[in-house]
């Protein structure tokens, strides 16, 4: 017999995204399932300027209806897992706890480091600026600041942007002169992984090999990125054939894209010769 206990998990592994991922800071989560493995996202558009008239019947212009954008799409990351426990480890009416530390322990060491390098990728391709430079501790503040400058020219809200950087970048920014005499490093930690924010920008070090090869920080606001997760199956069989015990079974369901009219709103650097 096997027990499916992805609708008991599945509430608390969407707050363990939100929690632990480090990317998480970097998504956003406008979107619905409408099926096992699609999404719809929406978005909302504006209306034009007019110049006001003093007479006729419209005189703010002639109105038109805001009507919803609805981008279908598809997830492509169909992933799984499998593991055994032994009989002899667990008694009975300890496999209930056993089987929510082993989803535990399985999301937090395993599936969240992989849904992470995965949309770290997903955001790099598809960044709207990317651009190339070697870096060191002469220039690492300069070269945010030119991150800084782009996103703003670009309309990007600053203050709701994210600066995931590599641990050399970070090394380097806090060894620049320059940031040293001009810059800020408060710390207010409100994220995962962040240590600190500079010039109102919160910063997450995120290891080299969570990053695209080279890549040496992204600059991003959430609103560039749907990255939708869902466990649809985490299954434990009692006692299969060849095993005493319990035979672990699961199945994720995950996705990043970048919606095309929000790439302006990613920055990518990386550290070449």
């Amino acid at each position: 017999m096997a027990v499916n206990y992805a609708s008991k998990y599945a509430a608390k592994i969407d707050e363990r995204f939100s929690r632990e991922a480090l990317s998480a800071a970097a998504i956003n989560n406008d979107y619905d399932f409408v099926g096992t493995k699609t999404v719809n996202v929406y978005s909302v558009p504006t209306a034009d300027m007019n110049d006001y008239s003093n007479t006729g019947a419209n005189r703010y212009g002639t109105p038109a209806e805001l009507e919803n954008s609805v981008q279908e799409l598809t997830v492509s990351q169909d992933r799984s897992f499998t593991f055994t426990i032994d009989r002899g480890n667990f008694n009975d009416t300890q496999m209930a706890n056993s089987a929510g530390e082993a989803l535990s322990r399985q999301i937090r060491e395993v599936v969240i480091p992989e849904i992470d390098k995965y949309r770290f990728s997903v955001i790099c391709d598809n960044a709207g600026k990317t651009v190339e430079g070697v870096l060191s501790n002469e220039n690492a503040y300069d070269a945010f600041l030119n991150a800084t400058t782009e996103l703003i020219e670009k309309n990007v809200l600053l203050s709701e942007c994210v600066a995931f950087v590599s641990s050399k970048f970070y090394k380097y920014i806090k060894e620049d002169n320059a940031f040293i005499k001009n810059g800020d490093l408060s710390q207010k930690m409100l994220i995962k992984g962040q240590v600190g924010e500079v010039d109102g920008i919160k910063i997450v070090v995120v290891p080299t090999a969570y990053l695209p090869e080279d890549v040496a920080f992204i600059l991003t606001h959430k609103s560039a990125t749907v990255a939708p997760v869902k466990l649809s199956e985490y299954k434990i069989h009692d006692n299969p054939p060849g095993i005493n015990g319990w035979l672990v079974e699961g199945r994720v369901y995950y996705d990043a894209f970048v919606l095309e009219n929000k790439a302006d709103a990613i920055y990518v650097h990386m550290d070449t010769e």
